[in-house]
């Protein structure tokens, strides 16, 4: 990130601070009496009670003026955070990459003729994510937010890389990825961001690491000889009442005769993550240019990699990001948030 632009948050998350602002950059989760189904309804009585903080989000492409607005709740049991998102987005992008059957017979994957490497804004997936600033080892976090892992003007890539300053500062990364598991398969990809650099042969993904899984995952359906491998059992196209991802536990071998020119299938095979990855559970819908999830995660896990809330009376210091059908052109808020919880 740019010295300037730091800078302006530094001001700006320091006049909420230590001004009236401040309180609504708390999210404080209340104990619930039974956990919340999590179905994107949010109906549970828990949500009646847990007050609301509303965050105003700026400068995600594809969104109109680049802007939204989230509110967020939160709840706890025993052993369980619950968060509550909801914000507008007026579109439900599902067309991540898919292949597109032609006149000619043949298919071909759509992309986003202005991606010049990892920056498609046409044909992606509605993403949200939170960053927790883990055991407070973040030392800017409470000043910039997770705006300090951001530095958007290193090439090659055209939206720079994402890294801590300093060795031992890690971030747990909540990626809720629509199609690649949080609207397909109920579960929120469990990443963390450290210190690395990037490096074009050994840290492409720069200080962004995925955790640790023992099965499951998703991955790109590449072509053989000119056709997709699978395709769904249900042979239906997915702009005719399929999906734009794949279950591995409903593929059957491609059958073209099933399709016509115009006719897209799916281009991402997807299972549940086991492990360290897949510790995060999500229910969600879009509804009349709403999204609505309804995340799940232990108050503690066994990773170093996870923010760990095992301290009632502590405070944890995150941030989050939407993006509509974009990469990584996400909006953004201005300084940190903070989750306490109710006793």
């Amino acid at each position: 990130m740019n010295t300037l632009l730091k800078h302006s948050i530094l001001a700006a998350s320091l006049a909420l601070a230590f001004g009236a602002g401040a309180a609504q950059n708390v999210l404080t989760a209340v104990k619930a009496g039974a956990a919340p189904k999590l179905d994107g309804v949010a109906n549970d009585a828990v949500w009646a009670n847990a007050p609301e903080i509303k965050v105003a989000m700026r400068g995600g492409k594809n969104l109109p003026e680049g802007k939204t607005n989230a509110t967020l709740k939160a709840a706890y049991t025993a052993d369980t955070l619950y968060i509550l998102v909801q914000y507008d987005d007026a579109t439900n992008s599902l067309r991540r990459a898919p292949y597109q059957k032609q006149a000619n017979g043949t298919l071909i994957k759509l992309k986003d003729p202005a991606d010049k490497g990892g920056d498609n804004n046409l044909y992606y997936e509605d993403k949200l994510a939170f960053i927790w600033n883990i055991g407070g080892s973040i030392k800017a976090f409470g000043k910039t937010g997770c705006f300090e892992m951001c530095h958007d003007n290193e090439p090659p890539k055209p939206y720079g890389n994402k890294y801590t300053e300093t060795a031992g500062e890690l971030g747990d990364i909540w990626h809720l990825k629509s199609v690649r598991g949080g609207l397909s398969l109920g579960q929120i990809d469990n990443q963390y961001v450290d210190h690395t650099r990037y490096d074009k042969e050994k840290a492409e993904g720069a200080g962004r690491h995925s955790d640790k899984k023992t099965g499951g995952g998703y991955a790109n359906m590449n072509l053989v000889n000119g056709k997709p491998e699978f395709m769904n059992k249900d042979g239906k196209a997915a702009n005719k009442g399929g999906t734009y991802w794949l279950n591995v536990a409903d593929k059957a071998p491609f059958d073209d005769s099933k399709f016509v020119a115009g006719d897209e299938v799916a281009s991402i095979l997807v299972e549940k993550f086991q492990g360290e990855r897949g510790v995060i559970d999500v229910g969600g819908k879009w509804e009349g240019g709403k999204y609505t999830f309804e995340i799940a995660r232990p108050l503690k896990t066994t990773s170093k990699y996870d923010v760990q809330f095992d301290k009632l009376d502590g405070a944890y210091e995150f941030g989050v990001a939407v993006f509509d059908n974009a990469q990584v052109r996400h909006a953004y808020h201005r300084g940190p948030l903070v989750l306490k919880f109710a006793k």
